[in-house]
């Protein structure tokens, strides 16, 4: 039997509260995207082996995210609530791998090392998404996946420009024998504790309401049935999608390979076509990573602006179309980049991914809240979480061999691939029927 829970609405500072989690969590996924590219070069890395080398990260996330949402959906610790008790789980094992992942000493190491670290911020990423659904009415939701974008794009800010900041504020010097220079190692210890500290704020500050659903009990006996329940529950869930979840699900599929491919190669070939650094052992190369991470920086800073402007957008020209023109404008940033010789014009580049990346973190979810059934959320937002994960595994797999016998391991040109799926992805848009 369910209840019908009416929610209360919530002051500014409550959703900034319960939202300022996310600043950490992106903290340590901006740290790892700006970085790990250039961390695997430096430790000897071709080109073609990068998308290999980030294949166990989403292969983790296509298990652990559904599951990790079908046991958030039957938790209720008298403390720490339904979601919460993963938000803190994740943090202490992400803040342990970013710890840990600057001092590799070979590339297995580092790979297995992103592997846990990927994993560990999906226990906490994906139950925030349905803390926000748990928490908020619906007219409430968008503004508060955008405050989620907001604190989003803060983190990466600092996240991504920490290694420039090292060595251009701090005067932070590198030593040309160690493996992975001193700027990154500390920017990676800043943001262990920066995730666990924001993620303690939010579980310190937020309180979590009773599931409404007070059959909770019989929910927690059947997941102790085992993994078989568990199983059952989440196919029966996938082939039960809700239209409107399989809209949206595909542009996500076609998004997201997008910002893969500017990942993997963007500040390498920042590095090496813009900078003309002859090799990774090169000072233009570290000089190059920097001023990459640099405009990575700037981009969530124009995120972080844009979301605060982004839920007034919406309501004027409705949640799709705004998607749909921030996917062509974040298209036109990537194409742009292929183009860019003088090092400056990467700020303008960037801030057009900047205002897609707004959108990306905010209007799917925001769409698709509202065709969820409730006891079901955790679940769904896991699911959801395959239409980022089987990109990332399908590019992982098979473009190193593009890279390789195609392209040339032209790492402009397979940014510039990434806008041209962007473009497909706004297109996609026109299929999504909203209420």
């Amino acid at each position: 039997m369910n209840v019908t829970l009416t929610k209360p609405r919530m002051s500014f500072w409550q959703i900034w509260n319960m939202t300022f989690g996310f600043c950490g969590i992106q903290f340590g996924w901006a740290l790892q995207m700006a970085n790990m590219s250039s961390i695997y070069e430096y430790l000897g890395a071709n080109a073609d082996e990068i998308p290999l080398l980030f294949l166990a990260a989403p292969l983790t996330g296509l298990i652990v995210q559904p599951i990790v949402g079908y046991l958030s959906d039957r938790t209720w610790h008298p403390v720490l609530g339904r979601r919460r008790p993963y938000f803190l789980v994740g943090a202490i094992l992400s803040t342990i791998a970013l710890v840990l992942m600057p001092n590799s000493s070979a590339l297995w190491m580092a790979a297995g090392l992103l592997w846990i670290m990927d994993t560990s911020i999906n226990i906490s990423m994906e139950p925030f998404r349905a803390f926000v659904v748990d928490k908020l009415s619906e007219e409430q939701r968008t503004i508060g996946f955008s405050m989620q974008s907001l604190f989003i794009g803060l983190g990466s800010v600092i996240a991504s420009a920490l290694p420039w900041m090292m060595d251009h504020w701090f005067h932070v010097q590198n030593d040309v024998q160690e493996a992975i220079p001193a700027t990154v190692r500390l920017s990676f210890y800043i943001g262990g504790a920066a995730f666990l500290g924001s993620v303690l704020y939010t579980i310190l500050t937020t309180k979590e309401y009773p599931p409404v659903d007070i059959d909770i009990v019989l929910k927690k006996q059947e997941s102790n049935k085992g993994f078989g329940a568990g199983a059952v529950e989440i196919f029966h869930a996938i082939r039960h999608m809700p239209q409107r979840m399989r809209q949206i699900a595909l542009v996500q599929f076609f998004t997201w390979p997008g910002l893969f491919l500017m990942w993997f190669y963007y500040s390498p070939a920042v590095a090496r076509n813009v900078f003309q650094a002859p090799d990774e052992k090169s000072s233009l190369y570290t000089e190059g990573i920097q001023f990459a991470g640099l405009t990575l920086s700037f981009y969530n800073l124009v995120t972080f602006l844009f979301a605060l402007i982004l839920p007034a957008i919406a309501m004027r020209l409705g949640k799709r179309i705004t998607h749909m023109v921030c996917l062509i404008i974040g298209a036109l940033g990537l194409l742009s980049v292929g183009f860019i010789r003088e090092p400056n014009l990467l700020f303008v580049s960037m801030s057009c991914i900047g205002i897609a990346w707004a959108s990306i973190l905010s209007m799917p979810y925001a769409i698709l809240a509202g065709c969820l059934p409730d006891d079901k959320i955790g679940i769904y937002m896991g699911i959801f979480n395959f239409f980022i994960v089987l990109p990332e595994i399908i590019a992982s797999l098979f473009f190193g061999w593009l890279m390789a016998n195609v392209l040339g391991n032209d790492r402009l040109l397979a940014v510039q691939i990434g806008g041209g799926l962007m473009v497909l992805a706004a297109l996609l848009c026109f299929r999504i029927k909203e209420d």
